[in-house]
């Protein structure tokens, strides 16, 4: 088993909804420290590892999130029964009897998303799907007083249950792939940053609260101000019959780039990322001989959207993997992406010299 595939199966095992992702956070520390990496965090809680190089050439903030969507407690009822707010774009389709962890200070508590018998459900009931503000969580207790006895509180932390299926080949599904595996990539990239010779200065930065509306990256921008920015995150895989008509994005055909990125829906913001940056990685893979897939889509959001307005403006890039069934219990991605999205980005930071251009217009 690579190095990639085992990081990314024991992350997406750990807990981190946005605003609580220290497990996620020590889990990478510790991976970093036994390469003999130090890693500092900021207030926010990103986590940076910095590999300081040529001073003449333009500086580079690596970065992905290490949060996942999930639910507060917003509601404790008599009968032991828990109501939740949604926090992040969760897949209201896809909740009804998924298992969940509440995660308290005492440890975490097992529940269950209740779902209505089928032999008490009407007609009028079997196609709905029930909005976030009418589930209710079972976690046994039966009486308030129990749950509180739980440790569980108003603004309890919950997440869907953590699991791995390791599917044929180098595929694998499971609970937040998105960007679990981004953080396996990010990892293995500073490995090899700590024993490379020559090339910028590289910020590798896992960051938090991606999900809760793009906050942490920012603040991680703000502090490093890099002159360029390599983001990375998953590409909406398209290779399957509800998505075809949305790109050309392949599970196991290799990594990607973004060409343009919007969210229109309340948060007005997108990516359309530097010239140079594309070019950097479109040569890059042409030179590894390496398959370069291309996207772009509304209705997609990345950190990238505000680091890009940091300082002067910061010349940005979209780099991610091919990934399906986002913000649902069980995404999927192909591993072998991952391998060569790592090979690509090592390659790629390392054409970073001096001459690098920083306008669109050099």
């Amino acid at each position: 088993m690579t190095a990639i595939r085992r990081d990314l199966i024991d992350l997406m095992l750990i807990p981190g909804l946005s605003g609580h992702e220290t497990r996620v956070a020590r889990a990478i520390r510790d991976r970093l420290a036994a390469a003999g990496i130090a890693a500092t965090a900021d207030r926010m809680g990103n986590l940076t590892a910095s590999f300081p190089g040529d001073p003449a050439a333009p500086s580079v903030m690596l970065f992905t999130h290490m949060d996942q969507l999930g639910f507060f407690v917003r509601k404790i009822e008599d009968d032991g029964l828990i109501r939740v707010e949604r926090m992040g774009g969760v897949s209201e389709r896809a909740l009804a009897a998924q298992a969940v962890v509440l995660c308290t200070e005492a440890g975490d508590v097992p529940g269950l998303i209740m779902n209505k018998a089928h032999h008490a459900t009407g007609p009028d009931e079997k196609y709905r799907v029930l909005p976030t503000p009418e589930i209710r969580i079972d976690t046994g207790h039966g009486s308030k007083a129990a749950v509180l006895a739980a440790g569980i509180r108003i603004g309890t932390p919950v997440v869907l249950r953590p699991q791995v299926l390791e599917l044929a080949g180098t595929r694998i599904a499971g609970t937040s792939i998105d960007d679990r595996a981004g953080c396996a990539v990010a990892i293995e990239v500073a490995r090899r940053l700590a024993t490379r010779t020559g090339g910028p200065t590289v910020h590798v930065v896992f960051t938090v609260q991606e999900e809760f509306n793009l906050r942490g990256a920012q603040v991680a921008a703000q502090r490093l101000r890099p002159d360029c920015a390599i983001q990375l995150d998953i590409l909406l895989a398209t290779d399957s019959p509800d998505m075809a008509a949305h790109g050309e994005i392949a599970m196991g055909g290799g990594p990607g780039i973004s060409l343009y990125n919007f969210h229109g829906r309340g948060t007005l913001n997108g990516t359309i990322p530097h010239p140079a940056m594309v070019r950097l990685i479109e040569d890059t893979a042409a030179a590894l001989g390496l398959p370069l897939q291309r996207s772009a889509m509304v209705g997609v959001l990345t950190d990238n959207a505000h680091v890009q307005l940091v300082g002067e403006g910061v010349a940005v890039i979209d780099a991610g993997f091919p990934m399906r069934h986002s913000h649902s219990a069980l995404e999927s991605c192909d591993t072998a992406d991952l391998e060569a999205l790592a090979d690509l980005l090592t390659a790629a930071l390392a054409r970073i010299d001096p001459a690098f251009p920083l306008l669109r217009d050099p």
